[in-house]
Order: C-alpha cells, then structure tokens, then sequence
C-alpha cells in the first residue's frame, strides 16, 4: 500500500485520537463521549499504524507524528480512570501480542541466536560429551548430573515440601528476570550484549540438554522442563527482541537525535517487556509447584507440557487480531 492510501485509510481514526486528546488536554480530565474501550481501540491501532509506517519506511514527517499521537495517547492512556485489572487485561489480550507481530523480525532474530546456537551445541555435546567442559566445569556438572539422576530424582522431588516450593518460587523469578533483564538491557550496548546473552544462554541450556540425553535421564530431565519451558524460552526471546529493537534506535535513528530514538524504542517495547515478566513469573510458578512435582506422571506432564506450548504459539499469532486492530 502506497503512503497516500495508507493515509487517506486511517486519517479518520488519527483525527478522532488527536480530537480526544486535545479535549483532554483542554478540559484536563477525560473525555465522557469517548469510552475508555474506544479510546484504547484508537490507542491500539495507532501503535500499530507507526509500527507499519516504520515498516515500509514512509515519509519522516508521517512518522513523527505518529510517534508524537502515540506518546500522548500513552501518556493520556495511564491518565484516564482505568484501574489495574483493566490495564493488564488490555496488556495481555492485546498489546503483547501485537507488539510481538509488530516486531517480528527481531523476535525471529532473538529466537534464532538463542535457539539456534543451544540445538547446535546440545548435539556437539550428545555425540562428544567432553565438549561440556568448555562451559562449566567439574563440579557444575556433577550438580546437574546428580539432580536428573533417575535413580535419586525422585526420591529429591518427594523430598521438597511447600516452604521449599515457595524458595524456588521466589529463586525462579529472579534468575529469569535476571537473565531477561540483561538480554533486555545489552540492547543499550547496539545489541552486542543482547547477542551476547542470547547465545551464551542458548549454549548452556542446550549444553545441559545434550549432555543429560547423552547419560540417559531423558525422562527425568525432559518432563521437568517441557511445561514452564514453553514460557521461559519464549520469554527469553521476547527480552532480546525488545533488545534488539533498543539497539536499532541506536543505530539507525534516522532524523532523530539518537537519545530521543532510544527513548521513544524504549516506550514502544514496554509491553513486550512487561509481557517478558509476565511469562517468566508464570514459568517460575509452574517450574516451582508443578513441573518439580513428583506425584503428577511424567506422561501428564508431556502432555500439559505440549499444550502450553500450542497454546504459547497460538497466542502470540493470533491474540488481538480483533475488531481491524492490525489493518494494513
């Protein structure tokens, strides 16, 4: 679509969101012939109309206002008398969903290094098992080792009782939101830290994999993992796709200071790096008080495991599809 189409297409929409804000601005408190649903529905699709003008490199002027309609509207957004249940509900079904599509070149890209590296190493240390010890050394491995052993697994699972769930609980959210927030933040660094910890990641995760299979505690290790690993993985990617977005600010600002580039890219990825926390709670919650479980079967858990997966996926490309929300 040519910018002349794309324009004359959403003007009408563009118009009512800069009426509405200058109402608000004026009147300084929100506009009562205007929903608070409506005006997130105009929010929502003017988030996505920048996100396809950035896409197909249109003018720089429509771009900026763009960017500006989009700052007040968030701005006038996290203003309006909408509480936090309402906020997080509009998160979740639609914004995390179509910040994720909007950017799904670096999505992809995150994916790739943090997958593809961790595939690459797991089937190096499957076939030469010493190649381990070029990523953690003697006694990590036997730590690992021992924790999957199928002839101690469970009799250490059966062992935890719910204090020692809740520990792990609170362990699980800071090692993934530690990881996530340095995936995140090496975006600052032009991407070479998001990079960085992508593969280092993808490399220790596949390493562990690989050489666990190669021992034979398949089953104690894959039917632990297979449930929250649908939304930590996924999480860990969505941290260096926002990264990722972070660093393109940076160097391709185009004719915007760079500070300001950064600072609108931050404001742009913070739904992906709130939904990031929210999928790596929920992946601490299940890895804390389901996945170590050992009363559920291993087959009930390979099963849920899958479909949190589908479920994962079926999310991130379908959610928030609704009413024209991505037209164009």
């Amino acid at each position: 679509m040519k910018q002349q189409q794309f324009e004359e297409a959403r003007q009408a929409a563009w118009s009512k969101l800069e009426h509405n804000l200058r109402i608000e601005r004026q009147s300084n408190k929100e506009n009562p012939k205007l929903s608070s649903k409506e005006f997130i529905q105009l929010y929502r699709q003017t988030c996505h109309d920048l996100a396809v003008a950035q896409q197909r490199r249109y003018s720089p002027y429509l771009i900026d206002r763009l960017n500006r309609l989009v700052m007040a509207g968030h701005q006038a957004l996290y203003q309006r008398k909408t509480n936090f249940v309402m906020n997080s509900v509009e998160l979740i079904t639609h914004q995390l969903p179509q910040a994720i599509r909007s950017e799904s070149r670096y999505f992809w890209l995150a994916a790739a290094l943090f997958f593809g590296p961790g595939i690459f190493f797991g089937a190096s240390v499957f076939f030469f098992p010493q190649l381990i010890y070029t990523v953690f050394d003697a006694e990590q491995i036997r730590q690992f080792t021992d924790t999957y052993n199928p002839e101690r697994y469970a009799n250490v699972q059966a062992a935890r009782d719910s204090a020692s769930d809740f520990q792990m609980f609170g362990f699980y959210i800071r090692n993934n939101i530690g990881i996530a927030f340095q995936t995140f933040a090496g975006g600052i660094a032009f991407g070479i830290g998001t990079v960085f910890f992508l593969i280092y990641n993808g490399v220790v995760l596949g390493g562990v994999a690989g050489y666990l299979t190669q021992l034979g505690h398949i089953n104690s290790f894959y039917s632990f993992v297979i449930s929250h690993g649908a939304f930590e993985l996924t999480g860990i990617a969505m941290a260096g796709c926002a990264g990722f977005r972070l660093a393109t600010a940076l160097l391709m600002p185009g004719n915007l200071p760079r500070l300001l580039a950064l600072q609108l890219a931050a404001k742009h990825t913070m739904p992906i790096v709130y939904g990031t926390i929210l999928f790596l709670s929920i992946a601490a919650f299940i890895e804390a008080f389901w996945s170590s479980s050992h009363v559920i079967p291993s087959l009930v858990k390979y099963l849920i495991g899958c479909a949190l997966w589908a479920s994962v996926i079926f999310y991130l490309v379908h959610a928030g599809r609704s009413n024209g929300s991505e037209q164009g």
